[in-house]
Order: C-alpha cells, then sequence, then structure tokens
C-alpha cells in the first residue's frame, strides 16, 4: 500500500444521525492490494475509490461494520419475495466501471428520490469526474453491477471481491421500479455469488442503529457487527 496523504477531518453534523457529531479520518492511497484492503476493512475502515475513511467520533460509536454469515443465511418472507418479482426478469450484467449519461441520471433520480422520500441532504447533480474518483478510479479491479429491465438500466452496484468476502461499495435503483426491491435482490446476488466462490462474507459497509437508511442491513441474517474493541461479534441471528 503507498499513501498519498493522511488526514482526520474536522468535526461536523453527522450524515447518519444529525443529533450528533462525526469526524472522519481519510487516508489517499496511489496502491493497495485485496488483502491490504480486507485488513483495513476489518479494522472497520471503507473506501470509495482511491480514498479510505473510518470514524473516529467524539462521543459516538454507533457506526459498526456488519458483515452476513454467507453459509448460515437463510432468506425471509420479504427477501423470498424479492426474489420471485426480479428473477428471470431483471438481468445482471458484471462488468468494469464506467461513466455515461445513463449511470448519472440513475444516481440523480436515486439520490432525489432519497431526499425526498428519506430526508437525505439534497445535493448538486453527480458530475462525471466526482462519479469517476467514486466509483471508476480504484486501487485495484472492482466490478460494476448493472442491472437491466427490457434494456433499461434500472439498477447499479460495486462489488469488491477480496479475500475473506464480497464487499459492497454503494447501490443506487430506479425510484420508479421500487416495489421490486432491487436493492434487496442486489445483497441476495451478493449472498449467492459469495456462496459460488465459497467465499465467508459479505461486507455491507456500516450499520448504525437510529439511522432509518442503514436499518436494512440487518435484515440479512445471520450477521456479525464489528464492536468497538474491535472484535466481530454475532449481532443478529
Amino acid at each position: 500500500m503507498k499513501t498519498i496523504l493522511r488526514y482526520i477531518a474536522p468535526p461536523s453534523r453527522c450524515g447518519y444521525l444529525p443529533d450528533q457529531v462525526w469526524r472522519l479520518e481519510y487516508e489517499h492511497v496511489s496502491a493497495l492490494t485485496p488483502a491490504e484492503y480486507m485488513e483495513r476493512m476489518l479494522q472497520g475502515w471503507r473506501r470509495f475509490g482511491d480514498m479510505l475513511f473510518h470514524p473516529v467520533c467524539p462521543r459516538c460509536v454507533a457506526c459498526r461494520s456488519i458483515r452476513i454469515l454467507v453459509d448460515r443465511f437463510r432468506p425471509d418472507r420479504s427477501q423470498r419475495r424479492a426474489r420471485q418479482a426480479n428473477e428471470g426478469i431483471v438481468q445482471l450484467r458484471i462488468g468494469t466501471p464506467a461513466v455515461t449519461r445513463a449511470k448519472l441520471d440513475l444516481f440523480d433520480r436515486y439520490h432525489a428520490f432519497q431526499t425526498e422520500f428519506k430526508g437525505w441532504p439534497e445535493r448538486d447533480p453527480k458530475d462525471a469526474d466526482d462519479y469517476t474518483r467514486s466509483f471508476v478510479h480504484n486501487p485495484f479491479a472492482t466490478q460494476e453491477w448493472c442491472y437491466f429491465l427490457d434494456d433499461r438500466l434500472v439498477g447499479i452496484g460495486y462489488v469488491d471481491v477480496l479475500p475473506g468476502g464480497l464487499s459492497g461499495i454503494y447501490f443506487v435503483y430506479e425510484p420508479a421500479e421500487r416495489r421490486r426491491a432491487l436493492g434487496t435482490w442486489n445483497v441476495l446476488n451478493l449472498i449467492q455469488r459469495a456462496q459460488e466462490l465459497k467465499l465467508p462474507h459479505v461486507y455491507l459497509g456500516y450499520f448504525v442503529a437510529g439511522c432509518r437508511s442503514m436499518a436494512y442491513k440487518a435484515r440479512y441474517v445471520p450477521n456479525q457487527v464489528r464492536e468497538p474493541d474491535g472484535e466481530w461479534r454475532d449481532f443478529l441471528t
């Protein structure tokens, strides 16, 4: 791993729990292997592009990395419905990350929907350079999972294949197809792919109790979270 810059940002209003203050440590890297990133994830780090980050908040430890135990996973009723709604209908194409107008527009529609229905902060439209930095330029090979309904792009996910599991970096879906539960379908595909590759875990980033947008992550059981002492322990089984 080669580090360009490492710093801790000033405290600011938390993006997950608005009544809290968060502080993030960042590390900008020019080189990173999947094994090195796996080690960092086990320590509670995440990444977008070549920028790694993790919380170092002054008074809160609510952000906990969460992972699904792949070999013991059993879908619940709503997850089985999502499979029935999409299997054989929505096509998954796995390829190399790239930026297109269709992807930028889908990203913007998704965030506008989340702003209206979940109170996410308003944001400017995603431009090609920003999208490229976040999802296209990566320090090692990353997969782009595109979902199509009748050749229309309805979902995009970015996935790292690591020595200890698959890591879902980010996922956006077409709000007009919300009833299909494409986010659920994407996680189910991640679990299935991890099973095929004989990988033990699927990592879903941070789980934050009290954050509505993070609640879905705990529904894939059994799972484990990384506790503040650095140990991974069973969470919901």
